[in-house]
């Protein structure tokens, strides 16, 4: 039975995408059965970043409307056989999707896969509070500025509430993801520092990622930072992550860190 993880946060731009198929194709890398999908609709952004674009036949909305079957929407990865993407529509509006039909779909991923990773719509509108209804575990991708951080809490106070989990009196688990973050600038005062992050946020790290160049030459040839450069410090933090989140007890480190560990994280909330 799969483990649905949702991508979520409440800000735009802050890697949500970038972060569900870096860390699908580091589980699938890792021999897990993995299935990602956008529930971006209207935008579909998920089958870029995956190179996948122009082998979208059927997609979500269509699967949820009973118009085309699972089975025909799926894309299997052409470098990982263990990893599939369910794509969103790009012209459709999110008013299409209802509670029942992705509850279907989720329910038949759950048969079929290891992990179902949901990539939410930034916001807290009806595309996000599908994403993540019927998850097991979230995980909140956040910016190291204050916005960001703000709309995250955000975000987890509504994991605790409109998750179908919550509704039946149970906790669904929640980790920070914290992206594009810069040792330096922190270190200046020019952004948030992890600590600062994590007494606002108060739920356990996942990973940090840091700045890099690679994530975006990966994106703009559309093949995850895991896969294209898989020495990249993004793309080993990304693995450490993902095997932080299959329960693995896996040091916080900060590959741009010369010391290699953050002396103030270690023993600290990390997953």
């Amino acid at each position: 039975m799969a483990k649905v993880v949702v991508v979520t946060s409440g800000k735009g731009g802050v890697g949500k995408t970038t972060s569900t198929a870096a860390l699908g194709a580091a589980l699938a890398q890792m021999g897990q059965r993995v299935v990602v999908i956008d529930f971006d609709v209207g935008l579909r952004n998920l089958d870029l970043v995956l190179g996948a674009e122009r082998r979208v036949v059927f997609d979500l909305i269509n699967v949820t409307q009973g118009v085309a079957k699972l089975s025909q929407a799926l894309i299997r990865d052409k470098r990982l056989d263990s990893l599939f993407l369910l794509p969103a529509s790009q012209t459709r509006d999110k008013d299409a999707l209802t509670e029942e039909g992705v509850a279907r779909v989720i329910g038949d991923l759950r048969e079929k896969f290891d992990y179902v990773i949901c990539d939410s719509p930034a916001g807290i509108e009806r595309g996000a509070q599908l994403a993540m209804r019927f998850a097991d575990e979230a995980v909140i991708v956040t910016n190291p500025e204050v916005s960001s951080v703000r709309d995250s809490d955000r975000i987890i106070g509504l994991l605790d509430s409109r998750t179908l989990k919550a509704e039946q009196g149970e906790s669904i688990s929640k980790y920070i993801l914290v992206t594009r973050y810069d040792a330096a600038r922190a270190a200046r005062g020019e952004m948030l520092n992890i600590d600062d992050v994590l007494d606002i946020l108060s739920t356990p790290l996942l990973g940090i990622i840091p700045e890099s160049e690679g994530v975006l030459r990966s994106s703009n040839v559309g093949s995850p930072v895991t896969l294209n450069e898989p020495t990249n410090i993004a793309a080993l933090a990304y693995i450490a992550a993902a095997r932080r989140l299959r329960g693995e007890d896996v040091p916080m480190v900060l590959p741009t860190d010369r010391r290699g560990l953050f002396d103030r994280l270690f023993g600290r909330r990390a997953a």
